[in-house]
This record gives C-alpha cells, sequence and structure tokens, in this order.
C-alpha cells in the first residue's frame, strides 16, 4: 500500500523518499533499455518515471500497440517489468498530453482530424496558436476514454500494492500550460455554454445581470461578449475566467481519475505536475499553482510534481526556487509534502548548441533545497536521452519524426541519446547515493522554521488570459506581476534568506490566518487585493499579528473597484506615486530607527500621509513618507512602499521588531550561504549549507546565539553543500555532530564525505571506534572525537568503522 500522510510518501507503511530518473523507453532501441536501467542505478535512483506517449501507441485510431508488435521499444508491459526485475519501482505518465518535445503534444494525428470542434479558439475568436485542445469536449473525453483504458489493463495489474512495481500515475502534462503561455483561453463553443452555467451558479441571475451587459444565454451574444469583452466589465471577465479555468481542470482531473479506479489503479498517488520556471526563474511558476491546486486538493490521493528549470541555482535565483517549493507547500492539504516530477538534471545543452553550458553544481544544489524543504519525490528529466524514430504512417510534416528536436533526442541528459555519460553525471550520481545513504533519516523530516511566514495569494497570479484590447485587464496584470515577484522575491525573500531566516508560506487567501501559526508575515503587496483578504489581514494585525508589507498598500480590490480596508487600518493616505526616468532620480532617505543609512536610488515610490506612525523611508527632495511603521490594534505593521535594495540589516531588524529572530547564524561577511535545518521526531537533524559562490568561504554557525560544531570553524568549499548532521543515531553509534557529510551506513561502519582541512565527528556509543591512519580519536567521555588527518581536498573519504567492545 502506498499513503500520502504527514507530509510523507509511505511505501508498506514506511517513508520513502523517491529518487526517480525519466528514461523514454520509446525512444531507445530495446536491447539498449538495460544499459540505461545500469546507468540509473549507478546515480543511486530507486525509480524509473516514463511518459506513456498516445502518439507513439496509437499511430492509426483503433491499432492500440502497447506490446511492441508494431515496434519492439513500445512494449510498456516488457519495460515496466525489466525496471522491476532491476528492483526499481515505476512512474506511468500517459497524458493524455504529455508534451516531451513530441508532435501535438503527444496526441495523435487523427483525433485533431476526426475532431476539430476539439481545438480551441481564444480572443476574438482567433485560432489557438498551440496543439492544445477543448479537455471537456465529449468527443475529446471519448476518444481520451479509451486511451486510458488500454493502458490501464497494462498498468493496473503491476501495482506495487498488488505486488508490481508501480507507485504512481500522472493525470495528464501541464494542464493548461500551452493556453497561459499564449495568452489564449479555450473558448470552444462547448466551454462557453459550459461557463455560462458555472456564472449562474456563482453570482445568481440578478447579480449576471449587472455583472456583463449581455444575455449570458444567448450563443451569439455569448460568443461575442466573452471572446470579445468590453472595457466596462473586462477586470470582472478576467476574474471569473481564471477561477472557471480552475474548476474546468479540477473536473477534468477528477475524470481520468475515475477512468484509472474503474480499470482497477487504486492505492497509489495520483500525480498532477506543475509548470511555469523557465529562463532561469520560478517568477511565473505560481501561476501554474495558482491555475491547478484545486485539481490536487480536492481529495485525497493526490500528489502535487513541480517542474523545476532553474539552470545555475546561483545569488540570482536562489531565492526563486525557495519561494516556489514554499507556495506549493502554503497550497497543500495537510497530509500533501512537496515533489518534483521535471526536475532539471542535465547540463543546459537543450538546443545542441553548446550555447547553454550549467555548472556541474546545478542539479546538486537545486535537490539538496528541494530535500532541504521537505521533497519526498525528486524525478532527474531528462535522465536518459534517446532517438525520435520515424512514424508510420508518416504524418509528411517535414521529417516525419515523433518529436520536433530530430532525431536524436535528450543532447542535454547525464546519460546522452547514445548512452554515454557527460560531465553532469558524476556529481548527481555523489548526491543520489548521499541521500541514499540518509533516506530513512529525510523522508521524515521537516524543515524547522523560524517565527516567520511569506505570504500567498494565489489570486495574484491568476493572470494567465487577459484580453490584449483591454486597457484594464493590462494595467491589473502589469501591477500584480510588478508587485508579486521581482520586487518582494528579489529584494525582501533574498534578504531574509541570507539573514538566515527559515520560513514557510501561507495561503492567505484561502486559509485562516492565525496568530499560533503564523505571528509574523512576510508580503509582497500590489495596489489590488480582493476585499476579504484585506479584511483577514487588519484581524490578524488586530489581534497581535506583525506585518512586513514590501511594494504598495493596496488602493482597489481585484476587479479594480476602490477598497481601501487596510490602508485605513494602517491609519495611512495614500498619498501620491513617484516615478523616476531618464531625468528625474528618484532617491530614498532613511528616517526613524532605520537611519542613519546612505541615501539609495531607486525607481517606484508610493507616499503616504501618517499622523501616528514613525517614518522610517523618505523620498529625498519632497521629505514624503514611502516607508513606516505603525501599531493595528495589538500589532504591528512595517510597510515599505517603495523599491528598495536588498539591504539584510534593514529586513532583519524590521523582522526582529514584530517578533521574528533568526536562529542560524553565520558571520561571514561575503554573505551567498544557503543554511536552513531539518529534523525528525526524534530530534535528529542536518544543518544543510549551500555555498552559491565560485570561492571558498570560512565562518562559524550559531543557534540561538550558541556555537554549533563545537564552535568549530567551516569551510564551505566553492560551489559545494552539505548536510551535517546533529544528534543522529544510527544503531549503537550516535553522532553528536559531524562537519563532514555521511555518504553510507552500515552495520559495522559509517563512511563520510570530508569538507575540511581538519574534519571532526562527535560520536558517543559503546561500540570501539576501530584506529585508522586517516583520522586520530581524542577522548572526552562519553564522546569521542574522530579527528581526521588528511584535508578534504587530498582525500575522499573518512571510514569510521566500529564493532562491539571485545569483538
Amino acid at each position: 500500500m502506498i499513503e500520502i500522510r504527514d507530509k510523507a510518501i509511505l511505501i508498506d507503511d514506511r517513508p520513502r523518499l523517491v529518487l526517480s530518473g525519466e528514461v523514454h523507453y520509446f525512444r531507445l532501441r530495446r536491447e539498449d533499455w538495460q544499459d540505461r536501467l545500469d546507468k540509473l542505478k549507478a546515480a543511486g535512483c530507486n525509480t524509473v518515471a516514463s511518459y506513456i506517449p498516445w502518439l507513439c501507441h496509437e499511430t492509426v485510431e483503433g491499432r492500440i500497440d502497447l506490446d511492441g508488435r508494431t515496434r519492439p521499444e513500445l512494449d510498456l508491459g516488457g519495460f515496466i517489468d525489466l525496471c522491476r526485475a532491476n528492483g526499481l519501482w515505476f512512474i506511468a505518465r500517459p497524458g493524455p498530453f504529455v508534451m516531451a518535445e513530441l508532435k501535438n503534444e503527444g496526441l495523435p494525428y487523427w483525433i485533431y482530424e476526426k475532431h476539430p470542434e476539439i481545438v480551441p479558439v481564444g480572443w476574438d475568436g482567433k485560432p489557438a496558436t498551440t496543439h492544445t485542445v477543448d479537455y471537456l469536449a465529449h468527443s475529446f473525453l471519448e476518444e481520451a476514454q479509451r486511451w486510458y483504458a488500454a493502458v490501464m489493463t497494462v498498468i493496473a495489474p503491476r501495482l506495487q500494492p498488488g505486488g508490481g512495481n508501480v507507485i504512481a500515475l500522472q493525470l495528464d502534462n501541464e494542464i493548461g500550460m500551452l493556453s497561459w503561455l499564449s495568452n489564449c483561453p479555450d473558448l470552444t463553443e462547448n466551454v462557453l455554454a459550459d461557463f455560462a452555467a458555472w456564472l449562474k451558479t456563482l453570482h445568481g441571475p440578478e447579480a449576471l445581470r449587472r455583472r456583463y451587459p449581455f444575455d449570458i444565454d444567448a450563443a451569439e451574444a455569448r460568443r461575442d461578449g466573452i471572446r470579445s469583452p468590453a472595457e466596462s466589465y473586462a477586470p470582472a471577465l478576467m476574474r471569473d475566467l481564471g477561477h472557471y479555468m480552475r474548476d474546468r481542470f479540477a473536473r477534468y482531473v477528477a475524470t481520468l481519475r475515475t477512468w484509472a479506479e474503474s480499470a482497477g489503479v487504486c492505492g497509489i498517488p495520483f500525480v498532477v505536475n506543475i509548470h511555469g520556471t523557465g529562463g532561469g526563474r520560478g517568477l511565473d511558476f505560481p501561476t501554474g499553482i495558482s491555475q491547478l491546486y484545486p485539481c490536487y486538493t480536492q481529495d485525497t490521493g493526490y500528489l502535487a510534481g513541480s517542474d523545476l528549470y532553474f539552470g545555475n541555482l546561483t545569488f540570482d535565483n536562489f531565492q526563486d526556487l525557495y519561494l516556489c517549493n514554499a507556495f506549493m507547500d502554503a497550497v497543500h492539504r495537510p497530509e500533501q509534502p512537496p515533489a518534483s516530477m521535471e526536475f532539471e538534471c542535465g547540463d543546459g545543452n537543450y538546443g545542441n548548441t553548446y550555447g547553454n553550458r550549467l555548472d556541474p553544481s546545478a542539479a546538486d544544489f537545486k535537490a539538496r533545497i528541494c530535500l532541504a524543504q521537505g521533497a519526498r519525490l525528486l524525478n532527474y528529466y531528462l535522465f536518459a536521452g534517446g532517438r525520435n524514430y520515424k512514424l508510420d504512417p508518416p504524418p509528411h510534416d517535414g521529417d516525419d519524426r515523433i518529436a520536433f528536436t530530430g532525431e536524436r533526442h535528450g543532447f542535454a541528459a547525464p546519460v546522452d541519446p547514445e548512452g554515454r555519460l557527460n560531465y553532469s553525471y558524476p556529481r548527481l550520481a555523489s548526491l543520489t547515493r548521499t541521500v541514499t545513504a540518509v533516506a530513512d533519516k529525510l523522508a521524515a523530516m521537516q524543515e524547522e522554521h523560524d517565527r516567520v511566514a511569506f505570504g500567498f495569494i494565489p489570486d495574484y497570479f491568476m493572470t494567465e488570459y487577459h484580453y490584449p484590447a483591454s486597457a484594464a485587464m493590462t494595467e491589473i496584470v502589469r501591477n500584480l506581476k510588478t508587485n508579486r515577484g521581482p520586487g518582494a522575491w528579489e529584494t525582501m525573500a533574498r534578504a531574509m534568506l541570507l539573514g538566515g531566516y527559515r520560513f514557510g508560506a501561507v495561503d492567505i487567501q484561502n486559509r485562516p490566518l492565525h496568530l499560533e501559526t503564523t505571528p509574523v508575515l512576510a508580503l509582497g503587496s500590489a495596489r489590488y487585493m480582493d476585499t476579504a483578504v484585506q479584511h483577514k489581514l487588519v484581524d490578524w494585525l488586530s489581534a497581535g499579528g506583525g506585518l512586513l508589507l514590501y511594494g504598495e498598500v493596496p488602493r482597489y480590490g481585484m476587479e479594480g473597484e476602490p477598497c481601501m480596508v487596510l490602508a485605513e487600518a494602517l491609519g495611512t493616505e495614500i498619498s501620491g506615486f513617484r516615478q523616476a526616468s531618464d531625468r528625474y532620480f528618484l532617491s530614498l532617505a532613511a528616517d526613524g530607527w532605520a537611519a542613519p543609512r546612505p541615501e539609495v536610488r531607486t525607481h517606484f515610490a508610493q507616499t503616504f500621509a501618517v499622523s501616528s506612525a514613525e517614518a522610517l523611508l523618505r523620498v529625498c527632495d519632497t521629505g514624503e513618507i514611502c516607508g513606516f511603521e505603525t501599531a493595528v490594534g495589538k500589532g504591528r505593521a512595517i510597510v515599505i512602499g517603495a523599491a528598495y535594495p536588498c539591504d539584510i540589516a534593514l529586513f532583519r531588524t524590521a523582522l526582529e521588531r514584530l517578533g521574528a529572530v533568526a536562529a542560524l547564524r553565520h558571520d561571514c561577511h561575503d554573505h551567498g550561504i544557503f543554511m536552513t535545518s531539518t529534523a525528525n521526531a526524534a530530534g535528529e537533524r542536518f544543518i544543510h549549507l549551500l555555498n552559491l559562490d565560485g570561492f571558498d568561504k570560512r565562518f562559524h554557525l550559531y543557534e540561538h546565539g550558541r556555537p554549533l560544531f563545537g564552535g568549530r570553524e567551516i569551510e564551505l568549499q566553492a560551489r559545494d553543500g552539505v548536510m551535517l548532521p546533529l544528534a543522529m543515531r544510527f544503531g549503537e553509534v550516535k553522532i553528536d555532530y559531524a562537519t563532514a557529510e555521511i555518504t553510507a551506513v552500515r552495520p559495522d561502519c559509517i563512511e563520510f564525505r570530508p569538507t575540511q582541512r581538519v574534519d571532526v565527528i562527535a560520536v558517543e556509543t559503546a561500540r570501539e571506534i576501530q584506529i585508522s591512519s586517516h583520522y586520530e580519536l581524542q577522548q572526552d567521555s562519553p564522546t569521542t572525537y574522530v579527528v581526521s588527518l588528511c584535508p578534504a581536498p587530498l582525500h575522499d573519504r573518512i571510514t569510521l568503522r566500529h564493532e562491539r567492545a571485545g569483538g
């Protein structure tokens, strides 16, 4: 039995880490399957994932080949069984959409030809520019159900609860992404009729007539009114359409799950993956969360998996990954853990041009942050490349191949299309084997948080559809994008992480806001904020909450209607806005407790007239207040209404004044260190550290002001990451602390990766620690200190052998 419980994946009632690699069986010769599985196992993975492309298995309507009759590499059952013979679990990803650079996103050509009505049109009735379809079109559902019925006959007998190795089933892939990226909502006649029925249940007849000045029941008026909205109701339509699409996607996912369960696929999680990262950043990733969270929170048994494409994890974007994981967790059901279904793992050479080359640390760093934040499943994508064979019958589209990447596919993968290992493989394998050594510990650990959370408002990211001709829609989207991400993420979140804060996120739109769980809130705020959310923040503040607001104090609700609930509670009047130009060098001066600080340049400032608040920031030439601290009932708020730079000390002081103190600190003046900690119910812990820079750093670590690791100096190598154990027990051996990283655990020994010039492992045990030429033993009962004799660069492991006393 496989369960999602207490933010863990339990397989046979045991918390497990699923470390998977994506291997496309259909892109490999059957005789190459074993070679790729060997390389995957050697890298430390315990699972294989693969898309199951409808395009390949049913090139001709009604002729589904899942057993290799037409091509040996299409024997899906044979591949799953080979994985099982190799001791590997399997994650099935049968679509209907699979993307994976396949033509038609993995749908058969014939389905578009047979059912042209499923192809959407968008704004102004223009044809969709992508190969998407109307998910809930009756004819598409009929064809997709037949496809699912066929695939499930292969998957159902191979489920892990029944003795097989299939541990999860992904439902479709990147739902809604194509329409979002093209700003082309699916507005077929079927969707418009369904949308109209949904609107009636939401608003009621009278409210609906006031909201939309056309007959929602008349097909022609509805078509024109929705596809080409008038400015008077455009903001309302943008919001309604976004909420409706969430509901539509959730119904689609529930339908797919029903088909799978009806075919006997039960007792395993159903996965919904979330799109949105790109260009090395995650600023738009929460749009995917916003679109899909009702899909995977509508019932138990779902698991959300991210698509993470960040390239190198650096000083520029590390906070993006941390926030993406936190925002996913903010909307999860209580039992759901973070997971990633497409975890970028290669060298970045996606176009086969050598125009993008990632550092070997790229996947290592991203995996370490995800695991530190409680991820239980990572699927390395794409682990092994392959070949795009030619379709039969040919579509006569230039090359007739299954995908648009040419004959070879997966140029960037750690295992290339020919099966050769590239430079990204060794470090990925080293990381995975290290994680495997302590997987039982990590699988039950949670990140420890300070008394602060980051605020998440899903509707701030509901910007995937906006009518290009609408100035109102465009302005709302522009302001939300400006305030929800770049400023708050690159300034406030980065300052918090570099200042040592460990934090999660809270969905302040849909979840209660309690002082017990969220005493302090950091919030990126826009000019627009829903009235109910403003009231919720005011009630929480009045009860004693501490709010650090960065961006703009809202003036409007989400549809552009005036709403000053939060501003009035803060005792402020929004007096204006200042914008820099090529002739106006907008600058800010610190005031109050924020002073003295040098003046700083900025591009934007919201100005306030306040009566009882303490001014913190002012516009230099006018003296207008653009940052302040004020009391709200029993609580306090600090508002930074300007694009203020990443001043770590300022944000730390602000949070401390609100009641949130970072427990972890270091004394490295160069910053560039990410740190957090995880713990389990037994009190065992890891300190997770990353050096984001290309030079070594030396520092001491403190927790609540007390030195960690015996006060010893830590040296973190350039672009290196470590998980250092605290109070960790392996049988009769307890590791009080270690400056080296555990890489293997066996009954008679523990192996470590040295990380320092002189590593120290503090051990408590009744067993005898064997003498070695690699270390010396120093005794201070009850602790034995194992002190390395070789510096880390000259020695790749410390093997701590132990045996029963007198053994």
